[in-house]
């Protein structure tokens, strides 16, 4: 029997000796399931190592991927287990293989539990794999006990992802937000990566290395190294910081002007990017690859009718999000928490939709963005299941249905954008006398003017103003 038909036997074996869970009233799995290690099969990607990380050198080539399966259907564990796949496939890496341990919880020392480690341990042998990557975030004994027992890396599902921002982030902002939330997740977990980092240099040892101002006497390599992360991130948050003023006052503007703000937001890979590309022509990144986009891009359009909005294309977003993450782009993610409307784009194409709209609303409320407005945008009807639209519809009738590939749709979103949107301009038609040229010239800067006449008495202007605006025209009109 070949590895393909063996992988096969043991899914489909495994598959019958898998009991309804919703049937066990208790919850208890069966002792044989719950200590068997389920090899997955059709994890296999060709593409190349692309990547190095400080501090620990997360060159992702051949590995093998692992999971715990706590909670769901065999169905629900294989779905994690091929986006983990997919997230390595991003990160360059050529998967090997895929095995699923079914138990009440990950083992707090060893995460798959000793012996099945021992099982695994001989997988990778086998497949010459130099990287094992676990589908959930280890604790530092889980990582430091599991790379004893198999002898290779091991990276979890965190700093998978924390690794492919690391690749994609293209602008200033961007690195720093990536550069602190890797800190934020390394500081904990510098046990030892390396012989070097647990070596003690003190004294006259110190000295030769930078000083006491630098070392401190007495003072481990590992101390030292993470009183130098820190300082890097201290000095991280005030550079961000920094980054956070100036977005902050590019939103009040457009604010201030009475340009509605609206934010796209969804699954990554889901087609955010690429319907940005539709509706604006930004020439933003479009890539069949997850985390594609990092840096917020921000452009106007119109609706039909001529209203003027901004469209912010933010990071997707992914089960399991790195808390590290969120915290980190938090200034970045503004965007979407102070928008006046979020679009929230869904892959119709893809097998468990709601699944995906579950994970992005979590993290809406994680950022206190879920009180914002919503508009649900089913993307790639062209290649999606009419059926499967169908049901998102009937669980989502506050929904458009398009196609960002084919334009399908496109001019029904935005007429529904039209109607979602907050109205923050006010119609005028008013009398300014010729003395008022700067109400003129204010008028021209910030607001529509639909038509202008000169009259006897003065400039008869008819236009689409800021409320603001509009208050100080009524105003000085008044006096």
């Amino acid at each position: 029997m070949n590895t393909d038909d063996l992988a096969a036997a043991q899914q489909a074996a495994v598959g019958e000796r898998l009991p309804d869970r919703q049937s066990n009233e208790s919850g208890d799995h069966d002792l044989a399931d719950r200590h068997a290690l389920r090899r997955v099969a059709s994890l296999s990607t060709e593409l190349e190592d692309v990547t190095e990380v400080e501090y620990r050198q997360v060159r992702l080539e051949r590995v093998v991927l692992a999971g715990v399966w706590t909670s769901g259907t065999v169905r629900d564990a294989d779905r994690s287990l091929a986006e983990l796949a997919l997230l390595a496939e991003t990160a360059g890496s050529l998967v090997l293989d895929g095995v699923i341990q079914r138990r009440d919880s990950p083992d707090p020392a060893t995460y798959l539990g000793s012996g099945k480690a021992q099982e695994l341990r001989d997988i990778v042998v086998a497949t010459g794999a130099d990287t094992v990557i676990c589908d959930g975030e280890l604790t530092p004994g889980q990582l430091r006990k599991l790379e004893e027992i198999l002898k290779v890396k091991v990276v979890d599902r965190t700093w998978l992802i924390l690794d492919i921002f690391a690749q994609h982030a293209r602008s200033r902002e961007g690195k720093a937000q990536v550069s602190l939330a890797q800190m934020q997740y390394l500081l904990p977990r510098l046990r030892g990566w390396g012989e070097s980092l647990s070596r003690q240099a003190g004294g006259r040892a110190g000295g030769q290395t930078g000083g006491v101002g630098t070392r401190g006497p007495g003072e481990t390599k590992i101390e030292t190294d993470r009183r130098r992360i820190r300082t890097q991130m201290s000095k991280l948050r005030k550079e961000l910081k920094e980054m956070e003023k100036s977005r902050t006052t590019q939103r009040a503007a457009r604010h201030r002007a009475g340009t509605p703000a609206v934010a796209i937001a969804g699954y990554t890979n889901a087609g955010k990017s690429s319907l940005l590309n539709r509706l604006t022509g930004a020439g933003v990144l479009v890539e069949n690859a997850l985390f594609a986009t990092l840096d917020p891009t921000v452009r106007k359009t119109k609706t039909p009718s001529g209203r003027e909005f901004t469209l912010a294309d933010t990071v997707g977003f992914v089960r399991h999000l790195p808390h590290q993450l969120i915290e980190a782009f938090r200034s970045t993610l503004e965007e979407v928490k102070d928008a006046d409307l979020i679009l929230h784009i869904v892959d119709g194409s893809d097998d468990a939709p709601e699944e995906q709209m579950a994970a992005v609303r979590e993290v809406l409320n994680e950022i206190d963005a879920g009180g914002v407005p919503e508009l649900v945008v089913i993307n790639k009807c062209d290649i999606a299941d009419p059926d499967r639209i169908a049901t998102l519809l009937r669980r989502e009738p506050h929904a458009v249905v398009v196609s960002a590939t084919t334009g399908e749709g496109i001019e029904e979103l935005l007429l529904a954008i039209e109607a979602d949107l907050p109205h923050l301009m006010e119609e005028i038609d008013v009398l300014l006398p010729y003395s008022r040229g700067d109400l003129l010239s204010r008028v021209h800067s910030q607001g529509d003017v639909i038509s202008i006449e000169h009259e006897a008495g003065g400039t008869r202007l008819r236009a689409r103003v800021p409320r603001s605006l509009a208050g100080e025209l009524a105003q000085a009109l008044g006096d």
